[in-house]
């Protein structure tokens, strides 16, 4: 079953261009082979909340994937292993974009019943029509 994934995870900040685009390049191929999709986002260098392992800046990079679990788990070993990555994180995102989608609707729907029941008030400045003597 496909599910989407974020994959967030920090390299170190003295770590050259071409070494985290063929990181990145490594994993992406990873994902293609098994079957999955990828997007991926460079958020660029960061102050670190916190010192981590001895580091206190980093280069942020997002993978949105969308694929199984066994996929996801090949990446993180990946990451695990390599030895410029400081830090990651893993989030299934889908149930919550599901979840998202059917707020949106339900506001939608209130929406469309609020403007449908509202009363139909005159025009500023236009005086009311009087009754018949």
């Amino acid at each position: 079953m496909n599910r989407t994934y974020e994959v967030m995870f920090i390299v170190r900040s003295d770590m050259v261009d071409e070494d985290l685009n063929k990181l990145i390049s490594t994993l992406e191929s990873s994902v293609t082979s098994a079957g999955g999709t990828v997007k991926t986002e460079i958020w660029g260098k960061r102050r670190l909340a916190y010192t981590v392992r001895r580091f206190n800046e980093g280069i942020f990079v997002l993978l949105v994937i969308e694929g199984s679990g066994v996929l996801v788990r090949e990446v993180e070993r990946r990451l695990r292993v390599t030895e410029p990555v400081i830090k990651f994180i893993t989030v299934r995102t889908d149930e919550e974009l599901k979840r998202l989608e059917k707020i949106k609707k339900i506001r939608e729907a209130h929406k469309k019943t609020s403007t449908a029941a509202a009363p139909v008030t005159p025009e500023a400045g236009a005086e009311p029509a009087s009754a018949p003597v």
